[in-house]
């Protein structure tokens, strides 16, 4: 079937429902990232915004609904969305021998990225003077900023960023703010669910509580 999105550029969720075991979390969910765009993802504790995050990842399949990419179904170009995005979801994915460095070069090249931008991100988080410590011997903040640095380190079209600023002080936060506007500026797109507010201007924000499931909903897949 034929999209009302299908000719467009953007990235498009069209009408998506979500399972997670038995219960039906939400239906019915549209959103659109153009290029510049941001995303915001509220809702009560369980309504789904995670969810949603890794449904727009491919990391879960929706129950009802398809994602559109530059104006084609993501499932027929899999390889081609996933090197076009970066997903940051609660747990920051860091080995503790490792280094900040040393990181940052390990996710691009799982990525394969022959040229990252290293410094670049560790100086946009701040992590330059401990660019060369155990990753162990970090704090909770400090890993959340090296997380976070990858997206500058290797940088992908379409960020989505699960609470990222837990754990940040005001500096950290700011760091993200400013690392967000840039990337929207360069045309990016930034999908965010958060409960702290963030300074995003012009974000459009999307409250999954409306989008509840009722107990008695059937949903057919049609990934």
């Amino acid at each position: 079937m034929q999209s009302r999105f299908a000719d467009s550029g953007e990235l498009v969720a069209e009408d998506l429902g979500c399972r997670r075991g038995e219960r039906l979390v939400f239906t019915g969910v549209d959103c659109r990232l153009a290029a510049g765009g941001a995303l915001v993802l509220t809702g009560r504790n369980g309504s789904g915004k995670s969810s949603l995050l890794r449904l727009l990842a491919t990391l879960l399949a929706p129950a009802a609904g398809r994602l559109w990419w530059r104006g084609a179904p993501v499932s027929g170009r899999l390889a081609e969305y996933h090197s076009a995005l970066h997903y940051l979801g609660h747990l920051d994915a860091i080995k503790p021998l490792l280094t900040p460095r040393e990181t940052l070069r390990f996710w691009a090249a799982l990525r394969g990225t022959t040229a990252p931008g290293v410094d670049r991100g560790l100086a946009a988080f701040g992590l330059a003077e401990i660019a060369d410590w155990p990753c162990r011997w970090l704090s909770s903040g400090q890993r959340r900023r090296l997380a976070l640095a990858r997206l500058i380190a290797d940088p992908a079209p379409v960020w989505l960023l699960d609470e990222p600023a837990v754990g940040l002080d005001l500096d950290g936060e700011a760091r993200l703010v400013a690392a967000i506007a840039d990337h929207r500026a360069a045309g990016g797109r930034v999908a965010v669910a958060t409960h702290q507010p963030l300074a995003l201007p012009d974000a459009v924000t999307l409250a999954l509580d409306d989008f509840a499931a009722s107990p008695a909903a059937a949903l057919a897949d049609s990934w």
